[in-house]
């Protein structure tokens, strides 16, 4: 076990090593950058330059650079990308270019927003996904399965900036009520606020969730229910909740776990659509504005941030099997 998670390790690395570079690389084909934010329309070229200077975006892309000149290659102690990672290894984020503002104490105050929005998506999906996909297997072909297949396919089908919008256009029109905006609402200060503020985002981000784990939960207990040692335990006179819930439904579990994982390795970063609609400061509509802004430094780093969560959590879920089912062995 020890050896597989050294080499899972090892080959994350490489893995957010590759990442850094594609995304630095694609940040920089888009034309403009946050200098030209921070001039503004009344600057001028000189203005400009000194702010490029300042934020080290004259300095070449990495130490290494081709010219039209023998020997037609160029090394550079100073440039953008090994400045990048060096801030990186010294645990240095970086600064949002726009208000000089570090950027591991912005992700500190915002990430409580994502964290909380993860948790309860995360309950709300468990809840809802598992218990309605084991129900939709043990009553095959039944009306409450054709219920749950439908209502999981259309949670699929729908997108979720558009029930959000829905969310939040319906109850203001008939009732005048909606979700408080702005700022995020301390749970220990006022509980009833928070939760009227985090159960919208939430309720509309675990929809497709459960909607999957249900489908995904159903197809793989229907398979683990035909297996020979299912066969078995019934045949031995125990009853059919036993056998459901002490040998089928644990071993139906690890495709599920994966997608569970998946899942909330991907709000760990942040949902970016329902942030922004619902107006939560969490990590996702940091990197929404600082996309808009192109902040280079603050995109880089919530890129890396996001490749080394999803990478950690794939980790977490795999080890999680040997504990599914026993007979997984790592070597």
């Amino acid at each position: 076990m020890r050896a597989y998670i050294i080499r899972r390790l090892i080959s994350g690395v490489v893995i957010l090593f590759i990442l850094s570079i594609v995304v630095f690389l694609l940040l920089r084909v888009v034309a403009g950058d946050s200098a030209d934010l921070l001039c503004g329309l009344a600057c001028d070229e000189k203005g400009l330059e000194q702010i490029r200077e300042k934020l080290g975006l004259n300095d070449p892309y990495f130490p290494v650079s081709l010219t039209k000149d023998a020997p037609f290659v160029e090394f550079s102690g100073a440039n953008q990308y090994a400045t990048w990672i060096k801030d990186l290894l010294t645990g240095n984020l970086g600064a949002a270019a726009i208000n000089q503002k570090p950027l591991i104490d912005t992700m500190q105050q915002r990430l409580p927003v994502t964290l909380e929005l993860l948790i309860i998506t995360s309950i709300l999906t468990v809840a809802v996904g598992l218990p309605f996909g084991v129900i939709s297997a043990l009553y095959r072909n039944s009306l409450g399965d054709y219920a749950v297949r439908v209502t999981a396919v259309l949670g699929l089908a729908v997108p979720s900036f558009w029930v959000a919008t829905l969310v939040i256009y319906f109850p203001s029109q008939w009732w005048g009520y909606s979700p408080p905006f702005g700022g995020a609402i301390s749970f220990f200060e006022d509980p009833w606020g928070n939760l009227r503020q985090f159960g919208p985002p939430s309720a509309v981000l675990a929809l497709a969730s459960a909607a999957g784990i249900m489908r995904l939960t159903r197809s793989s207990l229907l398979e683990v229910m035909q297996t020979d040692y299912i066969r078995t335990a019934r045949s031995k006179g125990l009853r059919e909740v036993n056998v459901v819930s002490r040998h089928a439904l644990k071993n139906s579990m690890i495709p599920v776990v994966t997608v569970i994982g998946l899942q909330i390795a991907g709000l760990l970063g942040g949902s970016v659509i329902i942030e922004f609609i619902f107006g939560l400061p969490g990590l996702g509509l940091l990197l929404y504005e600082s996309l808009l802004r192109r902040d280079y430094q603050v995109v880089q780093s919530m890129t890396l941030y996001i490749g080394a969560t999803v990478i950690i959590m794939n980790l977490l879920v795999d080890i999680s099997y040997a504990w599914l089912d026993p007979r997984i062995r790592y070597s």
